[in-house]
């Protein structure tokens, strides 16, 4: 059977996962009875809840004489981790934008790193029934991004679907034909090559982790060379070719639709998961015995955010969770950087029974603590700081950055600008977005932007839209002004009213 593997790129909201729905109806993954969630792909509660992927997912179909492996990415530089790897276990990648927001910075984040490895993208213009889309401006906002990106000229030449992922039709123009995903499943096949195959024993990169109650550890990767069956011996190898483990596979699973369904063998080029391994993690090459050389893999970007985490002793303790003790945090929080490779755990140098968790951003952050929350977790967390760099030549001290784009209606314009400058944010472009509306970039360090978000949402009255992504790192911006205002303490229970607290 033919095989292609897909990613997925898009902005948080801009549909992604419901185009991965319509997909999986129309390519007859479902059953005609069969009770489907909306949007499927978000399998985990706060995915749901909060609108966004944060785990990167695959799903399977066939069309046709094809099966199609999907693999859906998180938007959000918080998970940027997973990303770059993904991408290296695909041939080629949708990148899905709203007909009328046009391409935004998460979406600038995860494309540069595709146009980097080589993949040459098909633009899916979405939502084209929203009344207020401009998709002409839009493909060329496109196109000017694959420029400033420095894709090559056979990158620059991609293919352009319109439609609406909602009302479940593509077509090669704006206007339709409205009859369904056809024309974007034929354009997938014919757009991009079949997977690259290696000659050799079995070789296959971890690209994503997770810890499942029946299977052990599932590492999930693509298939370089050779192929793999149950039971067959095999050894992980470290980036720098080290042995971490060898041992047997329990289980091959393969992805079909969005189960995974245990099969004999799985051959080069498709994507599997095993289990059975009980150290490798991601960024590892799983291998037959007789290989030495591991499958060269991203590095994962560094965190530049840090949190502590310690026990509950406040007057509060044990009233909410029944998990309270030092060590039962410590092994939730070594399991989650287990499987979350852009979170590092360590104990904490200055006191006893905290830990000092570094993520990629306040996101991340919280959705672990939110996590662990309703797992019936109670722990106390110390405010996020940022983690600092020397400058190996000159040794200054150096601090992340983020660029931030801010939409939001003109007559609001002046506080926000006004707000980021005090907080070391420095303008760099300011343009109308239509719609009296303005777009508004900056420069600014993380530092200054840590809890920045609901400041902006009250300044604006809940009309401006926020983004940020990673930007680099540059010397340090100096004093940061603290709040204006005192802050609470509480150092005894009571009753209050939640309006006297506010």
């Amino acid at each position: 059977m033919n095989l292609r593997n897909i990613a997925i790129i898009a902005h948080v909201d801009h549909g992604k996962t419901t185009l991965i729905d319509r997909l999986l109806s129309q390519s007859g993954s479902f059953r005609d009875n069969q009770k489907v969630a909306e949007r499927a792909m978000d399998s985990n509660d706060l995915e749901r809840e909060r609108g966004i992927t944060i785990l990167a997912k695959v799903t399977s179909l066939t069309w046709k004489d094809t099966r199609i492996n999907i693999v859906d990415t998180p938007g959000h530089a918080d998970f940027g981790g997973e990303v770059e790897r993904i991408l290296n276990m695909v041939d080629g990648a949708v990148l899905l934008v709203d007909a009328a927001e046009g391409p935004m910075p998460q979406t600038k984040f995860v494309l540069q790193k595709a146009l980097k490895i080589g993949l040459r993208p098909i633009v899916c213009i979405n939502k084209i029934d929203r009344p207020d889309e401009r998709h002409n401006e839009v493909v060329n906002e496109v196109f000017d991004l694959f420029a400033n990106l420095d894709a090559s000229e056979e990158q620059l030449d991609f293919p352009i679907i319109y439609g609406s992922a909602k009302q479940g039709w593509m077509a090669d123009s704006p206007t339709g034909p409205q009859d369904g995903m056809a024309p974007l499943f034929d354009l997938v096949v014919k757009h991009f090559n079949p997977p690259v195959v290696e000659d050799g024993p079995f070789r296959m990169l971890v690209t994503t982790i997770e810890s499942n109650p029946f299977l052990g550890r599932v590492l999930t990767g693509r298939v370089r060379s050779g192929a793999i069956k149950a039971n067959q011996s095999v050894k992980a190898l470290a980036r720098d070719g080290k042995t971490v483990e060898q041992g047997r596979i329990s289980k091959v699973l393969a992805f079909r639709g969005l189960e995974r369904v245990p099969v004999d063998e799985a051959e080069a080029g498709d994507i599997i998961a095993i289990s059975g391994l009980t150290t490798a993690t991601v960024a590892d090459t799983i291998c037959d015995s007789s290989v030495s050389e591991p499958i060269a893999a991203q590095p994962i970007d560094p965190p530049t955010l840090t949190m502590t985490f310690r026990i509950n002793d406040g007057p509060l303790a044990g009233k909410e969770g029944d998990k309270v003790q030092s060590r039962v945090i410590r092994d939730r929080l070594l399991r989650e950087a287990e499987g979350n490779v852009a979170l590092k755990v360590t104990a904490s140098e200055t006191e006893t029974d905290a830990f000092e968790v570094a993520g990629r951003g306040e996101l991340q952050l919280g959705i672990l603590i939110e996590t662990m929350r309703r797992e019936g977790f109670e722990l106390t967390v110390g405010r996020p700081r940022v983690v600092f760099r020397t400058d190996e030549e000159t040794g200054e001290k150096l601090e992340p950055v983020e660029e931030v784009i801010i939409d939001v209606d003109e007559a609001y314009t002046g506080a926000v600008v006004q707000k980021l400058s005090e907080r070391k944010g420095e303008l760099k472009d300011m343009r109308p977005s239509g719609a009296g509306r303005q777009r508004i970039v900056f420069h600014a360090p993380t530092r200054g932007l840590i809890g920045y978000q609901s400041e902006l949402l009250s300044d604006t009255r809940g009309t401006a839209i926020f983004n940020r992504i990673f930007h680099g790192y540059a010397p340090h911006f100096g004093e940061i002004p603290g709040r204006h205002t005192g802050a609470l303490i509480s150092n005894s229970d009571g009753e209050a009213v939640a309006y006297a607290i506010f």
